[in-house]
């Protein structure tokens, strides 16, 4: 592992949530998918999100809004990175606590339970990029290589090799790579 748990957890939601957004580059035909309710549940339930869960059209909206501003992570330099961390932090009046539940272990709070779920959204995404500016892994976020994609990818193998993003892109570039290939072959 090369983050803790928990930090780990909050990246990849955080780029679970940037890549609800639809695609903006030409050839990513890419739809939103965080328009409903029941979208917003799934993706709650399936990066562990805790704590309140309004589960209506205010928070689905607060969600949603939050999408541009995370895509930062991955789009910013390190001073960028670092000022919207704060901001993030500030907005939210953040007071990082320790905390154990779930059977997860020690991990890090900085919001109470009951505040609202882009807020803690939020907070979340910005204290693990701390553990990420603080060692010197910025890298480790990037954008899909894919000509036609521009989904975030966090990338946590052990050599830097992750290239491409979850959608597939990977899989059509490594069979465009053989097609190529075969066809100078021939």
């Amino acid at each position: 592992m090369l983050f803790t748990h928990d930090t780990e957890a909050a990246l990849v939601g955080a780029a679970a949530l940037v890549n609800t957004m639809p695609g903006v580059l030409p050839g990513d035909h890419a739809p939103d998918t965080l328009t409903t309710l029941d979208e917003l549940a799934a993706l709650y339930a399936e990066h562990g999100w805790t704590g309140r869960f309004d589960h209506d059209s205010a928070e689905l909206e607060g969600v949603r809004e939050l999408r541009p501003r995370l895509r930062g992570f991955w789009e910013l330099d390190e001073a960028g990175v670092v000022a919207l961390v704060n901001d993030l932090l500030a907005e939210a009046r953040a007071t990082p606590q320790l905390v154990d539940h779930d059977d997860v272990g020690w991990h890090i709070h900085a919001t109470p339970a009951d505040a609202p779920l882009p807020q803690r959204m939020a907070v979340e995404a910005a204290i693990a990029v701390i553990d990420v500016v603080r060692a010197g892994e910025l890298t480790r976020l990037r954008v899909c290589e894919a000509a036609d994609c521009d989904d975030v990818v966090v990338d946590l193998s052990r050599n830097r090799s992750r290239r491409f993003c979850e959608g597939g892109c990977a899989a059509r570039a490594h069979t465009a790579a053989y097609r190529a290939r075969q066809a100078a072959r021939a």
